[in-house]
């Protein structure tokens, strides 16, 4: 070593000699950062390759049950059975996507197809359920595929496709079709543009495929006006009225004219959306953006360009809450969800003496006309309900629509006993608007039997909708 000091120190006397040490020093450290990397590279596929061979069994069976413990406490074994035997299709991997996805992958989900092209980037690390600084710039389909691997191993199937979703099948390929020929239990529709979005809807209508779409988050910040609803009924929510012109023109052109019942049926189309009115506005346009041209700025064509300001805690909340839905469905514990906003107790307090009002008018008539024995067909006596299970009937039963018409606007609502011969408790109160409440009690008058009033098919739906119904709201 003292040695090559000493040559080195020699060979330094000139300005030639110094380049060329200078020279021989970069790329000697250029070769050894090659042949570093090389092995990094070469010990990494090793693990991965390693890791995916004993994936199936990363986890022991009794740590993964223990690890869906509190599920199957919540569901059930034949519960949690059916969610882990789940395929669950999540379009958009932003802040709503990323969240439902890795509640669902948690709670047990045996396949999950992911679908987004976008890449994480920096202002997305606000509101992504598990992107970090060492994501920025990896697609975001790989980032959540990694992130799960992490906590179910292989116990989730997460079929990541790094691709734009069009709606064209030549470019979409099977991206739609779930695997092995079976159907999706769900399709969790997180997308954010309104085209592609009308698009995918309008699929899941023509192959009745059940289907939660997730409506605006940006630019909103008060989570406690969410609300689940068919998509007739979402209001406040500018994305949800562009969505819905945009599907109607979808289907007529397909097909002439359509099955209007899957806009208003929250159990074919369930949309999450928040009646907040937005707080604040789309980002302005920059300087460069005016100057250059908007058409020269953006990933991919036709897509929007002014940002949406969006408050991380919204996106996060929306996608846990289309998690929760889903979840419940499959795992056989679904809920009615409250529509729209709450009944003030005014509203409440007036439909309530209303109904009572038109009981004591029933009993009345029957007391006055009708004979002892024919009395005993029916059931008299107070109403069975307070102003409160008034908020649960009209929400959460009917969800504020007429049940024989499905209107919502522009009718007069009030709440009426379905069958006269059983108590006037929840399972027995329907929801009903001035021209449906006039024929009821017509077809009461004639034959003594409001039902009568309505088609076989429509009263099959309505005590259908009855039998899923409490006695009592706080049972």
């Amino acid at each position: 070593m003292p040695h090559m000091q000493r040559e080195e120190g020699k060979n330094l006397s000139t300005p030639c000699s110094i380049l060329t040490a200078a020279l021989s020093l970069f790329l000697r450290s250029r070769r050894d950062k090659e042949a570093s990397t090389t092995t990094i590279k070469q010990n990494l596929q090793r693990k991965e390759h390693r890791h995916a061979s004993q994936e199936s069994s990363s986890i022991p069976p009794d740590m993964r049950s223990e690890q869906l413990s509190r599920n199957e406490l919540f569901f059930g074994p034949e519960g949690l059975e059916s969610i882990k035997n789940s395929r669950i299709l999540i379009l958009g991997l932003g802040g709503v996507g990323s969240h439902a996805a890795n509640m669902l992958a948690r709670a047990g989900v045996g396949y999950l197809r992911i679908v987004d092209f976008d890449q994480v980037t920096l202002s997305s690390l606000n509101r992504h359920a598990c992107a970090t600084l060492e994501d920025v710039g990896i697609p975001k389909v790989e980032c959540l595929k990694r992130y799960l691997r992490k906590i179910c191993g292989g116990y989730c199937v997460v079929d990541a496709w790094s691709q734009m979703y069009t709606g064209d099948e030549t470019k979409d390929g099977d991206m739609l079709v779930a695997p092995d020929g079976q159907k999706w239990d769900v399709i969790i529709d997180a997308i954010d543009d309104v085209t592609t979005k009308s698009k995918l809807l309008s699929y899941c209508a023509e192959q009745d495929i059940r289907v939660i779409s997730c409506m605006g988050a940006g630019g909103k910040s008060d989570f406690t006006r969410l609300h689940i609803s068919d998509l007739r009924s979402a209001s406040r929510d500018p994305l949800a009225t562009k969505l819905r012109q945009t599907i109607r023109r979808t289907l007529n052109e397909k097909h002439g004219q359509y099955d209007k019942s899957f806009l208003e049926d929250v159990n074919k189309l369930a949309v999450l959306y928040c009646s907040e009115k937005t707080v604040v506005k789309l980002a302005d346009l920059t300087e460069e953006q005016k100057n250059d041209g908007v058409h020269n700025f953006g990933a991919v064509d036709n897509m929007r360009i002014r940002v949406i300001p969006v408050l991380g805690t919204m996106p996060a909340i929306m996608g846990q809450s289309l998690a929760g839905l889903s979840l419940c469905e499959i795992g056989g514990k679904p809920f009615s969800p409250m529509s729209g906003e709450r009944l003030g107790r005014n509203i409440r307090h007036r439909l309530f003496q209303h109904f009572k009002n038109r009981e004591k008018r029933i009993s009345d008539v029957l007391i006055d006309s009708q004979t002892k024995n024919e009395i005993n067909n029916f059931w008299i006596g107070p109403p069975q309900i307070d102003s409160d299970d008034v908020e649960y009937i009209v929400n959460e039963v009917w969800r504020n629509r007429c049940c024989v018409t499905g209107d919502a606007l522009g009718t007069v609502l009030e709440i009426a006993r379905w069958d006269l011969s059983k108590p006037s408790n929840c399972q027995n109160l329907v929801l009903l608007g001035a021209k449906a409440m006039a024929a009821f009690d017509r077809a009461n008058e004639e034959t003594g039997d409001g039902r009568m009033s309505v088609s076989e098919d429509i009263r099959r739906k309505i005590e259908t909708r009855l039998q899923s119904c409490k006695t009592d709201s706080r049972a």
